[in-house]
Parts: structure tokens; C-alpha cells; sequence
């Protein structure tokens, strides 16, 4: 077990409180404690606000209650609280004693591998299911955040302690694959060229498929209509398709031109499309074939993609499989037989507003109370299922294998993640919705692109991560120009990698992203290039000092940034904690963009090697092997390297 000496400083805080509170009122009944962080340092490390509330009770003024409660208790009693005192209008504040507080914490972060990671008593089997993206294109800019974010948590939940797995749901049975599936068919099922990425060249097929059937479609509606706003609308819309056409036909024109020939032989292409998801989801020998070669193909892509930024799985998933395995009919056998499932138009509802009042559901889902929940479709009227269908037997599944799923989704999915929630409840799976949780994340913007996958228009992961690396390349080998060709190229390949992985996690995950490299790629604030860099800058000292303290004063460590480094290194398991428990990777991002802030500070106000006297040096060196231990292990559970040189 790793220690937590924040923790055991404000364990002595509420056992202080509660002491003098039993003492100057034996009849009282105690109320929960509870602290906050002051927001000056000559407050103390930690305050409580606890007078205000009993005031009224004890009838007694809260600063006048304070008072007495910082007199009542002999502070020698306690380790590592120094002082206790009254403040404002009726907060108490307690300050650390910081050379014991110091001696806990930098001893534990130098000595502990793990240090910060508090393990949980009863670990879980936790799945995080994460990226998802439909087989039908790269992954690109927009989606980019998924995966990286979906990793982050389950490092995090890993670190903790839980038994974590982490699942890539495939989406193989929808549209937009039978759209692919009925280009790549066009096209003869041609093997892709090698030198193009598989998933680029999916992507391809794709977009050109879509542009295509659209404008055929578009073109017949344009014949149909005389005039007026319906048709400016078309037109303009018509305009757009062909414009992408063109942009598409100058990458592949090959491709292009027997995709426009041989589309243009089907006088229905929509109609072909559907034909094909049905027969798929039948389980059609042909189609099955043809299906799983189109994702494969763009699969083997997303892996390469993955690989390079180090993000893996353990499950792969196949949407298809729930099909035809009866999961999906079982569940819909099940739902049917619940009061809450109703036909319309030879589609079947499922009255969700109706479950979530009868269950009580909103309650204990959190759903606010005047929230109405539109009804989920479950099939087609030609029979069939939609993608939230197939994922209740998905998620029947992946509880078989664990107590907690995490799916991490954009935040637009919310409503179809709520309904999932409640059709889990309506199935009799009540704690199986209370066990789900929608992680839900905003979307990435990249000035001066306006995305879109069905036009081809899009910029790829990959597109990010080349640039990203040649970014860092240039920068580093400004900064430090004797560095090796070969060192340059290693430094620049992390220090890229890094800064999208810290720019997609550091962000509250509900809130939009604006990606711009100057604040990516900063090395002077707030990045992972920042952080990475304090990082190396610890290890340079280190490896300069040419020694380990055996023996350290922590006595000598009076100075406000040595302070405040020691509360951060004592702090961190408190933020790793929040950050498992609250699923809050953008706090570990915070947290070490400060800690490296702070340290620069140190670094550029004290000297460390150069110290005044061999003892003063030998404190700091250990204060600065600790600060290096906690940058380390934070960034590490965001994916991103902590280099010993830059």
C-alpha cells in the first residue's frame, strides 16, 4: 500500500475537531467533517467551515465557537498538525507541520515505484469500452479523442487496482458498412492498394459511394420538382455532392470513374444498400463474406493508427455476432413482453418515458425529474433491429464479464445512452443500468476544417500525429541543436505523441476541444511538452548531483516554493484518487501542468547542486527526486512519456 501523508494530516484535522467538539459538548451529536484547500497559503493547509454550522445549534457565534475549539485540545498529541487557528468570521485552519509532512511525503515518492496510486480494497472487473468508430473511413481528428481519453481511463482504473478490459465494439451491421460493402462489390472486391493505408482506402470507397448514390438521388428529386424553395434547397445541396465528387475523382480517378459506371447501372442504389444490411444481418453466406472483408480491411488500418500512439485492446467486438448468435431476438423476445413495448407503422417502440415513471427510474438513474425520454425504436417495420437494440444485448454481454462498463461515447449519444439505461431497467436489469456509465466527451474542432466522412473530407489521425512529430522535430532541434539526428528524431516522435494525447485528455471531457498547435506544441505553458520538459530538467540535476542523500534535514526546507512542491508531492495520491474515483483524467493533467509550473519556479529562484550548504543541497535534491517521481507517474497514466532528456 502506498502511503497518503495529505490524507493522514487530514485525518488528524477531523480526529482534532471531533476531540474538542466531545469535550466542549459531550451531548453533542457529532456532524460529518468535512475540509476544503484555503485558498491562500497563510491560511494553512486545509480549513473547515464547520462553526458556521453548529453556530445556530450551540447557540454560539461561529468565530467566538472557533475560538474555543483551537484551544481545547493539546497539539502535541497530533504529528503532523503544527497549528490551529480561528480565522474570519468563524473558519478554523489548520497548518502542517512541514518538515514532518515532507519526510512522509518526499521519502514515500522516492522510495515507492507506485507512489500516489492508492489501491482499492475490493477490486472490480471493470470494461471500458472505448473508439468504437464505424469501420467506414480512417479515424481522424474528431474522433481521435476516444481512444485516448478511453485509454487514460483504464490506466487509471488499472492503476487503482481494478481488473480492467479494455472493448472495441465493432458496428458492422449498419448503413453507413452497407454502403462500403455495396462500393467494394462495385469495385469487384478489389484488394487495396499497398500503398495506401487500408482504412484510408475504405475511406475512399466510402465517400465516393455516398457521393454518388446521393447525387443520383438528389438529381431524381431536382427532375421532380418545378420550382420554389424545396428546389433551391435541393440544388444547393446537389451543388455541394457534386463538389465533393470532384475533390474525390482528383484522389482516386480510377477508382472514381468505375464506381460512377457501374453505380449508374442500378436505377435504385438505395434500394441495393438495403437489400445488403438485411441480407447481413440474416446472416447471408455472400454477404457475411463480403461485410467482414470491407471492416477487416479498415480494422487492420485503425490498428496501425492505434499502435503508434500505444493504445491496445483486449476485445474486439463484433456488433454482427449479437445478431446472429439470438442475442438480439432474445432480447426483443424479452422486451416484448414487458408493458412497455408498443407497435407503430410496423416499427416497434419502446415507451421509455413510460419505464423510467413506472420503475422509478429517474431517481435513481439521475435523470431530472421533468426530463421526457422519447421513446426508443427497437425495429424497422421491415424487421430490422437499430443500433441501440443490438447494443442491450451487448451490454447483457459485457456484464457477464464484469460489475462496471464504462462506454465511452461523445456527448451526443447521451439520449441513446439513457434510453440503453432504461430498456437495461425494463428488461429487469435495474442494477446493470446503475453500474453503466456514459462517459461522455465533447467534440475536437480544428479551425478551418469542416469535417465530414461521407464527403471525404476529414483530416486523419494520422495526418495529426505526422505533423504533431515534425512539429516537435523542428522545435527540438532548435532548442537543442548538438542533439544526435537519432535523438532529435526519438525526442520529437514522444514530445509529439505527448502533446495530443495532454491536448485530448487535459480539457473537462463534456467540453468542446479547439485543436491549434501553438497551444499544443507550447513548451513554455500548460502541454504535454511543458510538463515532459520539468520532467528532464529533474532528471538533469539528479544525474548532475552525482549523489543520493542518505540523511536529509527536511528542516531547511523553509522556502514558500519548497513548500508548496511538498504539499503538491503530498497531494497526489488525493488527486489520483479523485481522478479514479470521479473518472476525472483531465485532473491529472491539471495537476501535473501545475506541479511542473511550480517546479520551473523552484528551478529558476534556488539552486539546488549549488546550494548554500551540503545540507541545504542534499534536501533539495531530494525534494527534487520526488517532484520527478510524481511528474513521472501522472503523465504515465495519461499515456505520455516522461523522457529523461530533451
Amino acid at each position: 500500500m502506498t502511503c497518503n501523508s495529505f490524507a493522514e494530516f487530514r485525518e488528524e484535522c477531523r480526529r482534532y475537531l471531533q476531540n474538542s467538539l466531545i469535550k466542549l459538548y459531550p451531548k453533542l451529536k457529532v456532524p460529518e467533517i468535512s475540509f476544503e484547500i484555503p485558498p491562500n497559503p497563510e491560511f494553512g493547509e486545509l480549513a473547515s467551515s464547520l462553526c458556521f454550522d453548529l453556530a445556530k445549534e450551540l447557540k454560539i457565534k461561529p468565530i467566538a465557537l472557533a475560538e474555543k475549539i483551537a484551544q481545547t485540545i493539546d497539539k502535541s498529541k497530533f504529528k503532523l498538525v503544527e497549528t490551529v487557528k480561528p480565522a474570519g468570521a468563524g473558519y478554523i485552519n489548520f497548518h502542517a507541520n512541514h518538515a514532518k509532512l515532507a519526510k512522509l511525503a518526499v521519502e514515500c515518492a522516492i522510495k515507492q515505484p507506485s507512489y500516489g496510486y492508492i489501491k482499492v480494497a475490493k477490486p472490480l472487473r471493470v470494461i471500458v469500452e472505448h473508439t468504437s468508430a464505424n469501420p467506414i473511413h480512417p479515424l481522424h481528428i474528431g474522433t481521435a479523442r476516444n481512444p485516448l481519453l478511453g485509454d487514460a481511463l483504464a490506466r487509471i482504473l488499472k492503476a487503482k487496482g481494478h481488473k480492467v478490459s479494455r472493448h472495441f465494439y465493432i458496428d458492422d451491421t449498419g448503413r453507413q458498412v452497407a454502403i462500403i460493402a455495396y462500393g467494394y462489390e462495385k469495385l469487384g472486391m478489389p484488394k487495396f492498394k499497398p500503398e495506401v493505408k487500408p482504412d484510408q482506402f475504405i475511406g475512399h470507397i466510402y465517400a465516393m459511394t455516398c457521393c454518388l448514390t446521393e447525387i443520383q438521388n438528389l438529381k431524381k428529386q431536382v427532375k421532380e420538382l418545378q420550382q420554389g424553395e424545396q428546389l433551391k434547397k435541393l440544388q444547393c445541396e446537389l451543388d455541394d455532392w457534386t463538389t465533393a465528387a470532384a475533390d474525390l475523382e482528383k484522389k482516386d480517378p480510377a477508382i472514381f470513374n468505375k464506381l460512377l459506371k457501374e453505380i449508374n447501372k442500378d436505377e435504385n442504389p438505395e434500394a441495393k444498400i438495403n437489400d445488403l444490411m438485411k441480407r447481413y444481418e440474416a446472416g447471408e453466406k455472400n454477404a457475411k463474406k463480403l461485410f467482414r472483408t470491407v471492416s477487416q480491411l479498415c480494422l487492420k488500418g485503425f490498428r496501425e493508427t492505434l499502435e503508434r500512439v500505444d493504445v491496445a485492446f483486449d476485445s474486439w467486438d463484433w456488433e454482427s455476432d449479437f445478431v446472429w448468435n439470438s442475442n438480439v431476438s432474445k432480447v426483443m423476445q424479452q422486451l416484448k413482453k414487458t408493458k412497455y413495448v408498443f407497435e407503430t407503422e410496423g416499427a416497434l417502440e419502446l415507451n421509455t418515458e413510460q419505464a423510467a415513471q413506472t420503475l422509478n427510474l429517474k431517481q435513481r438513474l439521475g435523470i431530472p425529474a421533468d426530463y421526457p425520454t422519447p421513446s426508443l425504436t427497437l425495429t424497422r417495420s421491415d424487421g430490422t433491429t437499430l443500433y441501440t437494440t443490438r447494443d442491450i444485448a451487448y451490454s447483457l454481454w459485457k456484464f457477464k464479464q464484469a460489475d462496471r462498463v464504462i462506454n465511452v461515447i461523445g456527448v451526443e449519444q447521451s439520449l441513446a445512452q439513457l434510453q440503453l439505461k432504461i430498456a437495461l431497467a425494463a428488461f429487469g436489469q435495474i442494477k446493470l443500468a446503475e453500474n453503466q456509465t456514459h462517459f461522455a466527451f465533447g467534440l475536437v474542432e480544428l479551425p478551418g476544417h469542416k469535417m465530414s466522412g461521407r464527403r471525404g473530407r476529414y483530416i486523419t489521425f494520422d495526418q495529426v500525429i505526422d505533423d504533431s512529430i515534425k512539429r516537435a522535430y523542428e522545435e527540438v532541434s532548435k532548442r537543442s541543436p548538438l542533439l544526435t539526428e537519432k535523438e532529435k528524431q526519438k525526442i520529437a516522435k514522444f514530445v509529439g505523441i505527448g502533446a495530443i494525447k495532454y491536448a485530448m485528455t487535459s480539457v473537462e471531457p463534456e467540453k468542446n476541444i479547439v485543436f491549434t498547435w501553438d497551444r499544443v506544441l507550447d513548451f513554455e505553458k500548460n502541454s504535454a511538452p511543458f510538463i515532459q520538459y520539468a520532467h528532464a530538467r529533474a532528471c538533469n540535476i539528479l544525474k548532475k548531483a552525482k549523489i543520493k542523500p542518505k540523511q536529509v534535514d527536511y528542516t531547511l526546507l523553509k522556502h514558500p516554493l519548497e513548500r508548496d512542491l511538498i504539499l503538491r508531492t503530498a497531494r497526489f495520491p488525493d488527486i489520483f484518487l479523485d481522478a479514479a474515483e470521479n473518472l476525472k483524467p483531465d485532473a491529472l493533467a491539471g495537476f501535473a501542468n501545475e506541479l511542473a509550473d511550480k517546479f520551473n519556479s523552484f528551478y529558476a529562484s534556488l539552486p539546488v547542486i549549488k546550494a548554500e550548504t551540503s545540507q541545504l543541497r542534499d534536501a533539495r535534491l531530494a525534494l527534487v527526486d520526488a517532484v520527478r517521481k510524481v511528474l513521472k507517474n501522472t503523465v504515465t497514466l495519461l499515456g505520455i512519456t516522461a523522457p529523461e532528456k530533451m
